[in-house]
Formats: C-alpha cells, sequence, structure tokens
C-alpha cells in the first residue's frame, strides 16, 4: 500500500497528470450531466444548460435546422460546420494544454502554417457549394453534406487555434517561451488524430455524445472570442506581456469570457427581436 501510495503521490506531482485529471473531470461533469438530461425528453426539451448555449451559438451560427445534428428532436446551439469550427479550437487547446505548451508564441512553420490556410480555403469551397444550393439554378460542384461541413469546419477550428492561442500567449506573458506549439508535422498528425476521434463521435450519433459536445463547441466558441477580447484589451491599455504566473491572468482572462458571453447574448438578443426564431432564418 506504501508504495502504491508513493506511486500515486509522484504520478499527482506531476503537471501533466493533473492537466489530464482537470480534462477527465471536465468531461465526467458533462457526462453525468447528460446522462440525466437525454434519458427523460421532458428533461431534454426543458435543459436550461442546453438554452443558454443555444442563446450564445444563435449570436454567430444560422442554425438552420437541416444544417445542424440534432439531440433527440433538439439540434445542436451550432450548425454542422460551426460545431467542427469550434471543436477543433478545443482540440488544438486539449492538446497544447496536455502538453503544456499554453505559454508558447510562435506561429507554425511556414509549410505548416499553408497546410492549415489550405483547410480553410477547402472550406470556404465548401461554404460557397453549399450556400449555392439556395439558389436552384446556380451551379453546384456537389450535393453537401453535414459530414462534409462538420469536417470542413474542424479544419478551419485547428487553424484558428494554431493562430489565436500563440497570440494570446505573447500577450499574456512577460517571459514567453519563444516556440511554436504546433511546430512539426508530428504534432500536426497528432492535432489530426484526435480531431478525428472528435468528428467520429459527432457522426456517432448518440444522444449522451451529442450533449457532451455540444457544450465543448460552445466552449470553443467562447475561447476563440474571450482570446480575442483579452488580446484587445491587453493591448489597447498597454498591459500586455505582464504575468509572470498563472494567477496573474485569471483577471484579464475572466474579463475576456464575461465580455464574450456579454457581445454574444446581445447580438442574439439583437436578431431574435429582428427575426422572432432561434432556428434558422424566416423562409429557408
Amino acid at each position: 500500500m506504501t508504495t502504491l501510495a508513493n506511486q500515486l503521490v509522484q504520478a499527482w506531482q506531476q503537471p501533466q497528470t493533473r492537466r489530464w485529471l482537470l480534462l477527465a473531470l471536465s468531461v465526467g461533469t458533462l457526462l453525468l450531466m447528460g446522462f440525466y438530461t437525454v434519458t427523460e425528453p421532458a428533461h431534454l426539451a426543458h435543459s436550461h444548460a442546453l438554452d443558454g448555449v443555444d442563446w450564445l451559438g444563435y449570436a454567430v451560427c444560422h442554425r438552420i435546422t437541416e444544417r445542424s445534428f440534432i439531440i433527440n428532436g433538439r439540434q445542436l446551439p451550432l450548425c454542422a460546420r460551426c460545431t467542427g469550427m469550434y471543436l477543433g479550437v478545443m482540440v488544438v487547446f486539449a492538446v497544447v494544454f496536455v502538453h503544456g505548451r499554453l505559454r508558447w508564441t510562435e506561429l507554425p512553420p511556414w509549410q505548416l502554417l499553408l497546410l492549415l490556410l489550405g483547410f480553410i480555403g477547402i472550406m470556404g469551397i465548401d461554404g460557397i457549394n453549399s450556400y449555392s444550393h439556395f439558389f436552384p439554378d446556380a451551379p453546384h460542384l456537389y450535393t453537401p453534406r453535414n459530414w462534409l461541413r462538420l469536417l470542413t469546419g474542424v479544419g478551419t477550428g485547428l487553424a484558428m487555434g494554431s493562430f489565436i492561442l500563440p497570440a494570446l500567449a505573447q500577450t499574456l506573458w512577460r517571459v514567453p517561451v519563444r516556440r511554436a506549439p504546433l511546430g512539426t508535422f508530428s504534432q500536426l498528425v497528432e492535432l489530426l488524430l484526435v480531431a478525428a476521434v472528435a468528428i467520429l463521435l459527432v457522426l456517432s450519433n448518440q444522444p449522451l455524445l451529442l450533449y457532451v459536445l455540444a457544450f465543448v463547441s460552445t466552449a470553443g466558441l467562447l475561447l476563440i472570442l474571450g482570446a480575442i477580447n483579452t488580446i484587445l484589451g491587453l493591448t489597447l491599455l498597454r498591459r500586455d506581456g505582464r504575468a509572470t504566473r498563472w494567477r496573474e491572468t485569471a483577471v484579464p482572462l475572466l474579463i475576456g469570457v464575461l465580455l464574450a458571453i456579454i457581445e454574444l447574448s446581445a447580438i442574439s438578443y439583437l436578431r431574435f427581436s429582428l427575426t422572432g426564431t432561434m432556428t434558422g432564418f424566416p423562409g429557408l
């Protein structure tokens, strides 16, 4: 028992172990919430938690039902493409967090940068082709599918996370690590493998998994907008590059996320006031 206890203590002293446990605890909490919610139709229909993430997603996403994944008759807060984008952001965050590279400030090398920009370009092509289907007489390259929207969205999310997280680190830290959190092809392969797992989880169409991923994707939205708010705020106030410990980043990051919630809520309120619907545009 003593040996086992020592091993557990030594494992807990490893920062990477603590980061894995924090991620596992977060996902486990969402799984417990989801199990309670999706097993009862009444709970799902009147879930205040899902209402909240619906409201945040409504600010940035068209939320057309036919272009969204569904949890037992209730669509996800973000459409298939937006779900993919912000899941991609969270994949980058999770991998960088687990490996302890959140202080790393450099953009990917040019070879990886071109690949990431290519992911954005592919989503652009798929988006234009998808949009053209609103007009029956317009030329179409192929029939749009939600799995394609999800796939191309994830690629763009990987690019977004790989660009924004280093910029955030550069803004926060007094002594940052001058390396790229995504710096090698092997690291890109790792990201792609984790992203592939996320895609398969969405496509499994399991209500419990979709419930968890609904919150994860919305967290990605708050992460990216909160990071942008933090970067702009610290830069404009000339308080960038001052943090030496993680506790010193708590206030600017919290303010950035709170501003993101306020901004998204205001946009959603304005949009709902103009359209009167939470599911797509009138007439579509």
